[in-house]
């Protein structure tokens, strides 16, 4: 997997006073919808790659799609980049990249592993590190704003602090999707 948002030179402050007060209206709620269905072909996709070994390369590429939508959203409500993040699934954009490689094969013996023991070997490790990162994620959020409000720029160590946060809690969400059969690294690279 490889998730990169370009860390901009200059930020625009009317784009950020503006997702501040208004994002919820004009950004979250028209992309949230899309997500329901994405839940349900998760449900699906379980069930094809417990009996065949592999998971359907349509739903994939569907998860993947979408997965590349939410981090657009993502990475425009924590101000990691300018812009509306582009609508639909096949939709391109100047920032946000996100390369998942389908799996010709998912094994169906860890499948059952992560359903059954996945919150012991992965959630519990994983979430308990990202909760902190999380935490100061937010606190770095926080100041960025202020940054871009009054200097146009966003600090490129917390960007880059961000942008590896979004990044293991991806491969977190891949790896419990049945979408690779890679555990996780504990790294934001």
């Amino acid at each position: 997997m490889k998730l990169s948002i370009v860390h901009q030179e200059s930020y625009s402050r009317l784009e950020l006073i503006l997702r501040t007060l208004f994002g919820a209206f004009y950004i979250i709620l028209p992309h949230f919808l899309i997500s329901l269905w994405g839940i349900i072909l998760s449900f699906i996709a379980f069930w094809v790659v417990l009996f065949t070994g592999r998971y359907p390369e349509s739903m994939f590429e569907y998860q993947v799609q979408l997965l590349r939508w939410q981090i657009r959203v993502n990475a425009r409500m924590s101000n990691l980049a300018d812009d509306y993040p582009s609508f639909g699934l096949t939709a391109k954009d100047d920032h946000v990249s996100l390369e998942v490689p389908y799996p010709e094969s998912i094994s169906r013996g860890l499948l059952l592993l992560r359903v059954f023991f996945g919150v012991v070997y992965v959630i519990v490790p994983h979430f308990f590190i990202l909760f902190f990162r999380v935490i100061w994620g937010s606190i770095l959020t926080f100041l960025a704003w202020f940054m871009v409000l009054f200097t146009k720029r966003f600090p490129a160590s917390w960007h880059e602090f961000l942008v590896g946060t979004i990044r293991w809690n991806t491969r977190v969400t891949l790896y419990m999707s049945f979408m690779t059969d890679d555990y996780p690294p504990f790294s934001s690279k």
